[in-house]
């Protein structure tokens, strides 16, 4: 974001402010290109010879059609000039409101001693404080019609006090130098559908500590970033998927109950800081990805639930509002000033941080209103159905807009059901996402890993069902936070058998997984075999590394994320089915699962071969499809690519699983085995 030139005010306290003159024709043709004017665009205002008006009439006009996408650039506090003096000026949607005061250490937090302007009807109110700069905390104090006073946090604050502190801080998000630059161009020329995406899901409080128990004990952002950065580079990772950065108060809602929707979390340091780390993150090859919820809100006393003494950003009716299951507060997606919160949020993520791709939370909670509901708790909409029209417009509404900036940057729904188009552009009646999240196929796969393998035989359609629907979203597999915690066991303890047989298990497991067609993403510490469930007070087992068999999957998988990243095979027609071929899909008796991943050139097919059982298959038999060497790239010890000498196998003729030639390979209890073979 450029900086901002300050702004005069020739209206005091008590006096309305000017309006700005705008045509019906400017109006539509902003809306037209779904754009917001610059302060510059307003040169025929009552300040023309100073500065435009901070909030200009064709701003609310837009602000009321939910349409205004860099409001965030108006509402809450930014630097201005009244009358020669500099300060700040606010701006807070509260249009319930008897009255709305600024209070902060400036004014003693009194409650009378900064009264704001309602702007016309528009519920917004602004007001100004005189000598108040950057890193200065401040509340809004909502005088309800009920004669209460509420102290609110800034809904558009930038920056928070660290907890407990419930105060927004003013703060610059407009003047860091950025030095991405290849990044962002790159980005903007690739399309993410054609390129390799492994995402490292991290939780920055609890990924590493200074002390691994001590409860403040954070990583700043800028230690995070460095490294995090060579982690990732080290292991293979494309993009880290951060949890819980924007402002929230409880640490063990893991960020999943915002109260600061446009404040990085003051827990691990500064806006300009997060910056840093994505800069750095970006400057290493690693891509960004934030955790999003826009799916309901705390009913924290300094948060969004009853704003301004009323049902503001929530829906009204408690059937509507409130979510049982949470006991959160629900978006009012009607309202179109909430949308535009929500919207100018998504879009202030992409563009003052330079964000990658966010992370929707629980959509499927948006998108039904009946979940998590009894008969009798929820409203049918008006055709008598359970989806929640209003949530399927922002949602076609926000990534519409999203699609249409052509950036590169991505959208994935965490959405647990079989809603129908999640992916699909909403100009074909879906809600336009790039990405869904597999639940589905995440259940089955945990289902089937968890089984003793003597039970194996009678769950192979669990392992194979996944493809038969591959194509049906553009997906990605995930492993998340959510499958380690709450007593579901890491990801090593959910597997069968003796210690080193869920090793084994384990590596078998993300070779299925790493072979399935669909982008990846694996939560921090089950790459190394992490022994205890997730625990966001304290950090991960990192001394296990250093452990025989936690080092051998550590290997492992990074030799697997290595070898995604270099064969197109693995990825490169995920949405296709000319990417995928089942070799055998139906040795149920052996509990082994063969299939080949395909790239465009046909030069360098990858053949999976999977052993899920401790039985030995030493003269194993796969049938191929052409008569050639295969090449083995990696077996359950690793990568053996990079030897020297090159271990070959030559198919012979003979039908084998319905191929015409067929490969011998000793295959180990537990084994598993990747060769490469052209057409």
């Amino acid at each position: 974001m450029a900086k901002r030139s300050s702004i005069n005010r020739t209206t005091g306290k008590g006096k309305s402010v000017k309006k700005a003159s705008v045509s019906k024709k400017a109006v539509s043709e902003v809306l037209s290109r779904g754009e917001v004017p610059k302060n510059e665009a307003h040169a025929n205002t009552a300040n023309s010879g100073l500065d435009a008006v901070f909030i200009t009439e064709l701003d609310r006009y837009l602000f009321g059609q939910g349409r205004n996408y860099k409001i965030y650039q108006k509402m809450g506090a930014h630097p201005a000039t009244l009358n020669g003096k500099t300060g700040m000026h606010f701006a807070v949607w509260a249009p319930h409101a008897k009255a709305v005061s600024i209070v902060s250490d400036r004014n003693n937090w009194d409650v009378t001693a900064n009264y704001m302007l309602p702007l016309e009807d528009s519920g917004i109110y602004e007001g100004f404080i005189e000598g108040m700069g950057y890193g200065e905390i401040y509340k809004f104090a909502i005088h309800t019609m009920r004669g209460e006073v509420l102290y609110k946090a800034d809904p558009y604050g930038f920056s928070a006090e660290f907890r407990p502190g419930t105060a927004s801080k003013t703060a610059d998000v407009a003047n860091y130098g950025w030095s991405d630059g290849e990044w962002m161009r790159k980005r903007a020329k690739d399309s993410p559908f054609a390129q390799p995406i492994a995402i490292y899901e991290c939780h920055i409080g609890s990924w590493r500590k200074k002390d691994r128990e001590e409860k403040n004990g954070f990583y700043t952002y800028v230690e995070a970033a460095h490294e995090l950065a060579q982690y990732c580079n080290d292991m293979g990772y494309t993009h880290v998927e951060l949890m819980g950065i924007a402002e929230h108060p409880l640490d063990a809602s893991w960020g999943y109950q915002v109260t600061g929707y446009y404040a990085p979390t003051s827990r691990y340091g500064t806006p300009k800081e997060f910056m840093y780390m994505v800069d750095y993150l970006h400057k290493h090859g690693i891509g960004v990805i934030l955790d999003w919820v826009p799916a309901h809100f705390p009913k924290d006393a300094q948060g969004l639930a009853d704003f301004d003494g009323t049902a503001t950003y929530e829906y009204a009716d408690p059937r509507m509002g409130e979510h049982p299951d949470w006991g959160t507060k629900i978006f009012d997606y009607s309202k179109n000033e909430v949308k535009n919160f929500l919207i100018g949020n998504a879009l202030y993520w992409y563009d003052e941080y330079h964000i990658d791709g966010l992370r929707v939370d629980a959509v499927a909670s948006m998108l039904y209103l009946d979940y998590g509901r009894e008969n009798g708790q929820w409203i049918p909409n008006k055709y008598g159905g359970n989806g929640n029209l209003d949530a399927i417009e922002f949602f076609k509404h926000l990534n519409s807009v999203i699609r249409g900036r052509k950036d590169g940057t991505m959208i994935i729904a965490e959405e647990s059901t079989a809603w129908p188009k999640v992916t699909a552009a909403p100009e074909e009646e879906g809600l336009g996402f790039t990405y869904k999240w597999n639940m589905g196929w995440m259940h089955d796969f945990l289902d089937y890993m968890k089984l003793d393998p003597l039970f194996r035989k009678g769950a192979h359609n669990m392992m194979t069902f996944g493809m038969s629907y591959a194509t049906a979203e553009k997906f990605i597999l995930v492993i998340s936070h959510d499958e380690v915690v709450h007593l579901k066991c890491s990801m090593i303890n959910k597997m069968p058998g003796i210690y080193e047989d869920k090793f084994r298990n384990l590596k078998c497991g993300y070779l299925f997984m790493f072979g399935h067609a669909g982008k990846k993403l694996l939560f921090m510490g089950q790459d190394f075999a992490q022994l205890h469930e997730w625990n966001e007070a304290v950090a991960l087992d990192w001394y296990l590394i250093e452990e025989p068999w936690h080092k051998n999957v550590h290997g492992f998988v990074r030799d697997l994320l290595h070898m995604y990243r270099k064969y197109p095979a693995m990825w490169e027609l995920d949405d296709s089915w000319d990417g995928f071929e089942w070799v055998n899909a139906d040795d149920s008796d052996r509990s082994i699962f063969s299939f080949i991943r395909k790239d465009k050139t046909g030069k360098d097919n990858l053949l999976f071969v999977i052993n899920m059982t401790p039985m030995e298959r030493p003269d194993y038999r796969v049938g191929v499809p052409v008569k050639t060497r295969y090449t083995l790239l990696l077996n359950e010890d690793g990568n053996v690519d990079s030897n020297k000498m090159k271990t070959l196998y030559q198919a012979e003729s003979g039908e084998c699983d319905g191929k015409p030639y067929n490969i011998a390979y000793s295959l180990p209890a537990y084994g598993c085995a990747v060769f490469r073979f052209s057409y």
